[in-house]
């Protein structure tokens, strides 16, 4: 599931609130229009062979196999909108929506470089995901932003939530310091960028790219018309 933003094509869209690139922090393709298809990243990109990188990958995927429709979410666990929008209306979108097997729902790193825990956070939540605890992992970051955002060494904070989900913490460790998740991060990231996604966060749904912290009734709005699309 590498190659998870190809499912949705890009579309313009305005931003209503997100966290954006500062200017002084390195953005991979930061020059890709909104416009460009999410399958020109698809040509450079590589399916992961090693079976810790595999599970990562498909863990942060939720909702029924057989559901049709894709909301793939570009996210950044450092970012306050993020925060958000996950606090606002991530919990109602999964009743509603990926509980009930209308969707499928999949997480997509993109971290900022303002951001200084924005890669430590999601390497240990894709760390998570190896052991099946992706989602469980990205609530509690959340939830602790506040606690970690400013911290200049995360460690204690990030291992104390892997105790909270049930990690096997010795395996989770094992995967923080091989650094395997990294690179799936960045790919993550790079694909996203060529996709059009220029902030977090970000929305990919059907042709459309919804950038910013969206009211949960256009959330529902959106979802909707896709699904009806997709019958």
């Amino acid at each position: 599931m590498a190659n998870l933003v190809n499912l949705c094509a890009a579309a313009a869209a305005t931003a209503i609130i997100a966290c954006s690139p500062s200017q002084s922090a390195p953005v991979a393709n930061s020059s890709a229009a909104t416009s460009a298809p999410a399958s020109t990243a698809a040509q450079s990109a590589q399916t992961p062979s090693d079976p810790l990188v595999v599970a990562a990958d498909k863990g942060r995927i939720e909702g029924d196999a057989n559901a049709k429709t894709w909301l793939i979410v570009a996210s950044d666990f450092q970012c306050p909108f993020c925060k958000q929008w996950h606090d606002e209306s991530y919990k109602t979108i999964v009743d509603e929506y990926v509980r009930t097997g209308k969707i499928k729902v999949a997480y997509v790193n993109y971290p900022l470089g303002q951001h200084q825990n924005a890669v430590p956070t999601a390497e240990a939540a894709m760390c998570a995901s190896a052991q099946g605890k992706f989602w469980q992992y990205h609530d509690v970051l959340f939830a602790t932003q506040n606690r970690w955002e400013t911290m200049p060494m995360p460690a204690m904070v990030l291992d104390s939530i892997a105790g909270v989900v049930g990690l096997d913490k010795a395996a989770w460790k094992k995967c923080l310091e091989s650094g395997k998740m990294k690179p799936l991060i960045m790919a993550d990231r790079d694909r996203a960028a060529a996709a059009g996604v220029q902030s977090t966060p970000t929305f990919m749904l059907g042709d459309r790219l919804m950038q910013g912290t969206q009211p949960l009734a256009v959330m529902r709005a959106a979802l909707d018309s896709e699904i009806a699309k997709n019958k």
